[in-house]
């Protein structure tokens, strides 16, 4: 989804970017398109530079995070002295997370109240389509307070508050048949600096696996968000060097053949019922470079604060996606890399 950027639109409409143009669509969210056959009238164009990004889905109908690189699974196992079970091989796991914390590029996250241990992770999500096939892919940070998450953990029921808090999803949703979700660098960028690298190759359950087992017994909906779960070295838990983000921080993650999502780590934020604050970073422009039939447009400074309704953090009520006729940036690997679940 994307707004003029004069107009400030909360949920923004679909749209299909032509070079430097992004043509409206006649749809109302990405589900509707994805439903209408990915198929849509034509409505005004715009500038690609006039336009802001809204996250590629409002409220998702579920959110459901996978596991699915080896690299991830043992390093972050072998920190509770834990080996990877056989399971692991056999199943690809995944977690709820929460469909109601989704933010879009440029976003700010508040930096969540009782965790001296914010970490980023560095994903790559599809979007269910029609039919409860994938519809496109997207980068997706799931943000994680590893103290929290830790405490949680010892129980066994699963991340819960460590995770609960915020998922940022963006800047395009591509269409499989411009990124098959296969393969792509993937590296992550704190204060520009480098931290993570690794490539979507290195999943060890496909997605079509993944698709397979989210559907049994039970329906994928249009816009239910299936992540990858975290390449390898895709986190700061992972590194050990307890480099944890701070307010102020800004993170880059960049896909290749996706784009970069972008965001800022804000204060902590306190609230009373009703009341809320959340604010679109203005430090930067998004490099919301994307192949093909995506959805999505570029995020730029300037942008309105935005106060949606509810109690402790919730992201703004607007969708975001735009399909996209545009030649993904290539991640550069000339960058050093500096020394998760």
């Amino acid at each position: 989804m994307f707004t003029p950027r004069e107009l400030a639109l909360e949920r923004g409409w679909p749209g299909l970017i032509e070079g430097d143009t992004v043509v409206q669509l006649a749809a109302q969210t990405l589900q509707s398109f994805f439903t209408g056959g990915g198929e849509a009238r034509r409505h005004a164009e715009y500038p690609f530079a006039e336009v802001d990004l809204r996250p590629p889905v409002l409220h998702p109908p579920s959110v459901r995070d996978f596991y699915a690189f080896e690299q991830h699974v043992k390093a972050a196992r072998a920190l509770r002295n834990q080996d990877v079970p056989r399971e692991w091989y056999e199943i690809p796991v995944f977690y709820f997370s929460n469909p109601a914390a989704i933010s879009g590029p440029e976003d700010e996250i508040p930096y969540p109240e009782g965790t001296r241990a914010l970490d980023y992770e560095l994903e790559v999500a599809a979007i269910i389509g029609a039919e409860g096939r994938i519809g496109g892919f997207t980068v997706m940070n799931d943000w994680s307070a590893r103290d929290l998450q830790a405490a949680e953990m010892k129980v066994g029921l699963g991340p819960a508050k460590g995770k609960d808090f915020a998922t940022s999803l963006g800047p395009l949703v591509v269409t499989p048949d411009e990124f098959d979700g296969r393969s792509g660098t993937m590296l992550a960028r704190v204060n520009g600096e480098e931290r993570s690298r690794g490539n979507l190759a290195d999943m060890h359950h496909t997605w079509e696996a993944i698709v397979a087992h989210a559907a049994q017994n039970t329906r994928l909906l249009p816009g239910d968000v299936l992540g990858s779960g975290t390449v390898g070295t895709g986190c700061i838990l992972e590194h050990g060097d307890a480099r944890w983000l701070q307010p102020g921080d800004v993170v880059e993650l960049e896909v290749d053949g996706i784009g970069v999502l972008r965001n800022r780590v804000a204060s902590s934020l306190r609230c009373s019922p009703g009341v809320v604050g959340r604010s679109r970073s203005t430090s930067s422009s998004s490099s919301a470079t994307g192949s093909a039939r995506a959805t999505g447009a570029r995020a730029s400074s300037g942008s309105p604060t935005r106060t949606p309704p509810g109690c402790g953090w919730r992201p703004s009520p607007c969708a975001a996606g735009v399909s996209s006729k545009r030649s993904a940036a290539p991640i550069s690997s000339s960058s050093t890399v500096s020394s998760r679940s």
